[in-house]
């Protein structure tokens, strides 16, 4: 039998020891590392029971403990041996089913290092002694590979369900832990499925628990990172910086943790990077890849050095971001769209056209394609290649709509009004950009921000309000300047000191491109497919360029072209 009390993911915030102390022994290394793990000293429970067991055998539990206590403390090598010593134990007792908690943890950990032989013999292993067991909760815990496996693969009808049975589990056996994997599970299973608000609900129920302290520590270090991760995929920022700070504080209070604060440090960075802390940002992710790195396998690291990468391309350290992306990529990380907007920004815009086309057709779910699309707008506008910009913005229209966050909508806004800007029509991308403004000082994120003080500025620029893209540019520059966007600040330089192209009649290039060939006697059928525009965008520019000229028919457009040099 179990001994009583044995926690196998960590303590929990309340519980009892499971060997009552007394004072006849106060340095016995066994009754203090007991202790320091209910403590959550995991460095001091790794030292006292290592100690224990070099005096006398742990018992099944207390090697479980170790196990725990190491894992948690880095030492992974420890935490292995031990998970298999305590399930060898657990099994020569009669204990099938603890034995496959043992097992079960053991091999979830090796396959997060990546060692996909060792780990999976050892979840094979935890099956079968689970199948010895008949029905226990652990049958719950083994259902999660198979999961995590339909979500890996897209399937969220099919993770949904086996999640929904893992759910059940944890109900039936009254298991806090397997209950709060299940919840993240089915909510990251319907968000891919479409259902968003309802998968958040489920994700908040989850940390709910955990920070309740209703959770173990191990897996409530999957859920922290697991649910940050979504969120930010999701686009939902608030919610990934409430649950940021919230890890940040649950690392704080565990001092010998070492297992999930390289990625909480990630995350952090990316928080201090959107709020434009760039500085700080750059230093706590230098931290965390320092700490992912040793020992070697979390796949943390990965994502560490594609947010360094991030910050060294909008810095415009080009070599160094490059190298970071080489590093993000063996580590098996994707890095799309760095990458394609690091070529962008060397003036590479050919192969940054070819590598964000081949993200959009690889990415899998909607969060992911939205992830990429924007850069695809911003890349194809580059290009040339209004048309297709236009046809990616319209996409990331429906995923906004369909996703409804904030910030997903402020950036269909950008993204609209960038189009309408390429396209010879400032009118209509003041009115977008304009729009949404709100949205993005409510969402606080300062280079963003300014990235469409920038668009708006050039928008104004061809409207021939010249006043309103000075202000435009100024605000632009200090956010720039502030968090040292150095490509970003070259380009405010360089629409400052162009002077703006106009043709006579206060024209835009645009309006000056359709007169011309009104000039050849184009009809607006005609003029619509030469410049990939739709018959309404050339009609309204033809309707502005009468205005301007002061004509009322194509003749007479045409013989302002002519005595004018313009055709």
């Amino acid at each position: 039998m179990r001994e009583t009390g044995a926690v196998t993911g960590g303590r929990r915030s309340g519980s009892r020891p499971a060997v009552q102390l007394t004072e006849t022994a106060p340095r016995d290394p066994l009754a203090l590392g007991r202790t320091a793990y209910l403590r959550g000293a995991w460095g001091e429970a790794r030292r006292q029971l290592s100690a224990a067991g070099a005096l006398h055998p742990l018992t099944a539990a207390d090697l479980d403990r170790l196990g725990v206590a190491a894992f948690l403390t880095g030492e992974e090598a420890t935490a292995a041996q031990s998970w298999a010593s305590a399930s060898q134990t657990w099994a020569g007792q009669g204990a099938p089913g603890h034995a496959a908690r043992s097992a079960f943890w053991l091999g979830v950990t090796l396959l997060q290092r990546g060692e996909h032989a060792r780990g999976g013999g050892w979840l094979a292993r935890a099956r079968r002694l689970a199948g010895a067991a008949g029905d226990c909760v652990e049958c719950g815990y083994l259902r999660i590979p198979a999961g995590l496996e339909a979500l890996e693969r897209g399937d969220g009808d099919s993770a949904e369900a086996v999640f929904a049975d893992v759910v059940r589990t944890a109900e039936r056996f009254g298991d806090p832990d397997l209950r709060a994997l299940g919840n993240l599970g089915r909510g990251q299973a319907l968000i891919l499925a479409g259902q968003p608000g309802t998968g958040t609900d489920l994700l908040d129920e989850a940390m709910v628990a955990v920070t309740a302290a209703e959770v173990s520590a191990i897996p409530s270090g999957i859920i922290y990172c697991a649910v940050i991760l979504t969120c930010r995929k999701l686009f939902d920022l608030e919610r990934a910086g409430e649950w940021t700070a919230a890890l940040s504080r649950w690392c704080a209070e565990q001092p010998d943790l070492k297992a999930y604060r390289g990625q909480c440090l990630v995350h952090r960075s990316e928080i201090m990077q959107s709020r434009g802390e760039w500085s700080q940002a750059m230093t706590e992710v230098r931290r965390a890849c320092e700490r992912l790195a040793d020992p070697p396998g979390d796949p943390a690291l990965g994502m560490a050095y594609y947010q360094l990468g991030e910050l060294q391309r909008l810095r415009g350290d080009f070599g160094e971001a490059e190298r970071s992306y080489r590093r993000a990529s063996a580590e098996g990380h994707s890095v799309q769209p760095g990458l394609a907007l690091l070529r962008l920004a060397q003036g590479r815009t050919q192969h940054a056209l070819a590598a964000i086309r081949t993200a959009v057709e690889e990415a899998r779910g909607t969060a992911d394609r939205a992830r990429v699309l924007l850069a695809d707008v911003e890349i194809a506008l580059a290009a040339g290649e209004v048309s297709s910009a236009r046809s990616a913005a319209a996409e990331l229209a429906d995923i906004a709509e369909a996703f409804d966050m904030p910030y997903l909508r402020a950036v269909v806004g950008y993204a609209r009004g960038s189009v309408s800007l390429c396209e010879g029509d400032p009118a209509a991308a003041c009115a977008e950009l304009r729009r949404t403004w709100p949205a993005w000082q409510r969402l606080d994120l300062p280079y963003e921000a300014a990235c469409v003080r920038l668009r708006m500025a050039q928008a104004y620029r061809q409207l021939a309000d010249h006043d309103s893209a000075e202000l435009e540019l100024d605000a632009a520059r200090r956010v720039f300047e502030r968090v040292g966007a150095a490509p970003a600040l070259q380009r405010v330089r360089e629409l400052a000191r162009r002077a703006p192209e106009r043709a006579p009649g206060s024209l835009t290039r645009r309006e000056l491109e359709v007169l011309r060939l009104v000039a050849t006697g184009a009809t607006n059928a005609e003029i619509a497919r030469s410049l990939v525009l739709s018959e309404k965008t050339v009609a309204r520019h033809l309707a502005n360029t009468f205005g301007k000229l002061e004509v009322s028919s194509r003749a007479a457009a045409t013989a302002y072209a002519y005595r004018h040099g313009l055709a």
